[in-house]
């Protein structure tokens, strides 16, 4: 709870940073700071948590629209923040003809980490319903929050996803004429650069040519720097680009007790059962220098250590 409720505000830091241009740790918190935002955060995730980590969907990103008073001045609604927080998932908003701000800043880092899906239900079986009711009268529709409870009628599996659910870009460009030096400096400025993952994979092209697909993967608010990256380092006249929905395990890090010392084992779960034991290689080969073993005999002593734990 304590994670996702940073996480939360990590996200609303992000979109801070960005509007202001400052990185996240100078970043100072004027509305979202008051004690009624921490209280809805920090209230989201132990709602969550106590309902035992959902799968989370909602329907169609909505706001309002005219103008909202900021710390920084008059803007135009959707806020410049919520906007920001959106555009780190590549969450589609729209508008609607109600004269004032329908989502906040601090409700759309909630949205953007929680919703797994947007749109209309889908095979939902409700279980209970709850209604909040806010104190301002709208104008064209009611001032309410509806959350329902329930099953999937299309889940069949019967097992609890509680892995986690982002939303990553996917920079690509087909190349036949790049030089492997150059292809290989690009790969090591793009991960400098904060990329997620970047690979080449051997392609034929047009005219029988043999060539490669260059893959950047990317935080989804990041997609334009890497298109340019791409445009600029490579010799690319063009870039695709595509949001993905990644889903991964919850993980940690732990440390398991080898005979020849400890290691530091990267742990992944799902449904509250571990299904990956992943020792860290670096740990590893400390550890196998220091004790004068094989690095693959080290690595495997870690496999048994996590396995039995």
């Amino acid at each position: 709870m304590r994670e996702k409720s940073v996480a939360v505000f990590e996200r609303i830091a992000r979109a801070e940073g960005r509007i202001h241009g400052k990185p996240v740790e100078e970043v100072h918190f004027h509305e979202v700071g008051a004690v009624d935002s921490i209280v809805d955060v920090v209230g989201a995730c132990i709602c969550l948590e106590l309902l035992g980590k959902p799968k989370v969907e909602a329907g169609p990103v909505v706001d309002g629209f005219g103008w909202i008073d900021c710390a920084h001045g008059r803007f135009p609604i959707p806020a410049p923040a919520t906007l920001e927080i959106f555009s780190q998932r590549g969450i589609a908003v729209s508008q609607t003809d109600e004269p004032q701000e329908l989502i906040t800043p601090t409700g759309a880092a909630i949205l953007t980490e929680f919703v797994e899906h947007f749109g209309p239900m889908r095979g939902l079986q409700i279980e209970r319903i709850g209604f909040g009711l806010g104190t301002r009268d709208n104008k064209t529709r009611p001032n309410v929050l509806r959350a329902a409870l329930g099953t999937s009628a299309n889940d069949s599996s019967g097992g609890v996803r509680d892995w986690e659910v982002d939303q990553v870009a996917l920079v690509e460009a087909n190349l036949d004429d790049i030089n492997a030096e150059i292809l290989g400096h690009f790969v090591e400025r793009a991960l400098k650069e904060g990329a997620l993952d970047v690979f080449y994979t051997p392609i034929q092209m047009k005219k029988n040519r043999p060539g490669v697909l260059l893959s950047v993967l990317c935080s989804a608010s990041d997609k334009d720097r890497f298109a340019e990256l791409v445009l600029r380092e490579t010799s690319s006249f063009g870039v695709r680009l595509s949001l993905c929905e990644r889903r991964k395990l919850q993980r940690e890090q732990v440390t398991v007790q080898t005979p020849f010392g400890p290691v530091l084992v990267k742990v992944g779960t799902l449904g509250g059962k571990r299904i990956q034991n992943a020792p860290e290689f670096e740990s590893c080969k400390a550890i196998a220098e220091k004790a004068g073993q094989p690095v693959k005999v080290v690595y495997e002593a870690a496999v048994r250590a996590a396995a039995g734990n």
